[in-house]
Formats: structure tokens, C-alpha cells, sequence
């Protein structure tokens, strides 16, 4: 494994690696433990969002979202 200064990097660079760390960490998702208070917020959440309270959006969009957000910075 690679060392690196994460302070260091681009912005753009640290949110590639948070991707790719994502992407790690959903691959293992089955080893995960979930806090209690994590279950009780997302059993909120996703009643809210079968009641058509809870705001979403895409992924897909929310990551372009965030992508122009980092360019104008």
C-alpha cells in the first residue's frame, strides 16, 4: 500500500479517492455493523420517502452538482 499526504492533494483528487474508498467499503458492506441509531434514521428516512416527503435526487445529478461546485472553488 501506498502512503500519501491526503492534505496535500487537489480537491478533485480527494474526491476521486473518496470514490474509489466508496467503492472499497460497499464491496465489504455485508461486514459492516450498523449502529441502532443508524437503523432508526434510515427506517425515517425511508418512510418519509414512501410518504413523498423525503427530497431526493439522482446520483448521477448530485455528484455533477458537487463536481461544478468543486470547479468554481
Amino acid at each position: 500500500m501506498t502512503t500519501i499526504n491526503i492534505a496535500e492533494l487537489p480537491v478533485a483528487e480527494k474526491l476521486r479517492l473518496m470514490e474509489a474508498l466508496w467503492d472499497a467499503l460497499s464491496a465489504q458492506a455485508e461486514q459492516a455493523a450498523v449502529p441502532a441509531w443508524h437503523r432508526e434514521v434510515l427506517a425515517q428516512r425511508l418512510q418519509r420517502l414512501d410518504g413523498g416527503t423525503e427530497p431526493v435526487t439522482p446520483w448521477t445529478q448530485a455528484k455533477e452538482r458537487i463536481r461544478a461546485q468543486v470547479r468554481a472553488a
